[in-house]
């Protein structure tokens, strides 16, 4: 299903006009690339939002029907109000059939479940990378790359390289590099009551264990024990 947008050019430009646009309820853009100059552009506010929250939108070739001629675009780039719900300005790129594009498409993690890492040995999945840089004609964009999980193993990562690519997709890397996907790895094993016990237990210092019974009852001269009593004067001792 292919995205379309409707714009208009124009022709008022600085940050006064961009204000009144935005009032008005309307998004400035600016539309470059290819071998015509870049152009001032406008856009419904409500029917940009909706399309910014779609995933497909940022990763798809978009029909943007300016001034009632339609042209293949890119979005590259959409600021956002740092606290409203509120598109401040967009790019889009002019795309060519015969050109390759460079973009980064999400990534979609599946059949995790069936993992031996998940299923054999409860292993916890890790996803390392969540989307990828790709460069294809703009024929062959995909909405995402599928991720594959149904073989990773603990003892084994799954890295970019290993992956299936749509036909007429190379992933993007820099020589030698073959950056980890996904990862699995064993969760932490829960400690019982026992286990907890004896760790408080190795915490206390040991001058502060007494060793006996003997050792721990209060000595003799120490708070809380009995005086002794006087002894009693013998008979016929008077004065």
């Amino acid at each position: 299903m292919q995205i379309e947008l409707s714009a208009t050019k124009r022709a008022a430009q600085g940050t006064g006009a961009s204000r009144r646009l935005r009032h008005a309820g309307k998004v400035p853009g600016i539309l470059y690339g290819g071998a015509e100059p870049p152009l001032t552009i406008e856009l419904d506010h409500n029917a940009l939002f909706l399309q910014a929250r779609r995933e497909a939108f940022h990763a798809s070739i978009i029909m943007l029907d300016l001034d009632g001629q339609k042209q293949q675009v890119l979005l590259r780039a959409i600021n956002m109000h740092p606290w409203k719900a509120q598109v401040q300005h967009v790019d889009f790129q002019r795309v060519h059939a015969d050109q390759k594009i460079h973009m980064r498409v999400p990534l979609h993690f599946v059949h995790a479940e069936v993992s031996p890492a998940v299923k054999e040995a409860g292993a916890v999945i890790n996803h390392v990378l969540n989307n990828l840089d790709i460069t294809c004609l703009p024929a062959d964009l995909p909405g995402f790359i599928e991720v594959d999980l149904s073989k990773i193993t603990v003892a084994h990562s799954l890295h970019v390289k290993e992956l299936a690519f749509p036909q007429g997709v190379t992933p993007v890397l820099h020589r030698g590099e073959n950056p980890v996907v996904a990862s699995a790895s064993l969760p932490k094993a829960v400690p019982t009551e026992e286990e907890e016990a004896a760790a408080a237990a190795e915490a206390i210092p040991a001058s502060q264990v007494p060793e006996t019974a003997e050792a721990a009852a209060p000595a003799k001269g120490e708070k809380g024990e009995k005086a002794e009593k006087p002894a009693k004067a013998e008979k016929g001792d008077k004065k």
